[in-house]
């Protein structure tokens, strides 16, 4: 832990702009302190698809790597800690259990990547916004404590419409249309345009479309 403190720097990137474009060279990597940030990928023709999420604890950027595999967009204000990739990769050589904490975080962005492709190959769009939601829930460390704790589950979205509707393959419309659907019918209520209560998580679980055995822990 010393000798990473004696590393790390902080930087702050303001939502919307862009913490590194795929291809580009990384001299750095780095760990997400607070903020939402997405992985994108755009093809020749200009069409982009977001191919992940990555929330407060998620890496950015990998040892061993030169450059950038996708575009990575701050959705909103971020706190990133930073390491000097050389540095940082001879530390990994000298410290072992560093380096299977990161093999441990890439077998979770695994199974996420697996989940994605489930969500947007088989899902109905209704299936589609609810699993968005649940993922949410799941990767937030604080909405976790919330349940532990019996609270109600209340947060933010860290996607505007437009956003969801490009990450889930989805129109703005067909986005919309949904989401009021779940209001009218009881799964969700809004505060705001981006601001959820979630009465029931068993019955968002349920609209997600996930079995008996794959929910949350709580």
């Amino acid at each position: 832990m010393e000798e990473l403190d004696a590393l790390k720097f902080y930087r702050t990137v303001e939502a919307g702009q862009t913490i590194v474009w795929s291809g580009d060279e990384m001299d750095f990597v780095a760990s997400i302190v607070t903020g939402i940030a997405t992985l994108s990928q755009t093809m020749e023709d200009g069409r982009t698809q977001m191919v992940g999420l990555l929330l407060p604890s998620d890496f950015v950027g990998r040892p061993g790597r030169r450059a950038a595999a996708y575009d990575v967009t701050a959705t909103t204000d971020i706190v990133l800690c930073c390491f000097r990739k050389r540095p940082f990769e001879e530390l990994m050589i000298r410290t072992p259990h560093i380096g299977q904490r990161l093999l441990e975080m890439t077998l979770d962005e695994l199974d996420a990547a697996r989940e994605w492709m489930l969500l947007l190959g088989r899902k109905t769009a209704r299936e589609k916004i609810a699993t968005l939601l649940a993922i949410i829930i799941r990767r937030d460390a604080s909405l976790q404590q919330k349940l532990r704790g019996g609270g109600t589950l209340e947060f933010d979205l860290p996607l505007t419409r437009e956003a969801m509707a490009d990450y889930l393959g989805l129109t703005l419309e067909t986005v919309s249309r949904q989401v009021s659907a779940l209001k009218r019918d009881g799964v969700i209520e809004l505060v705001s345009k981006r601001h959820i209560v979630i009465p029931d998580l068993a019955r968002l679980l349920e609209e997600a479309g996930d079995d008996s055995d794959g929910g949350l822990p709580i």
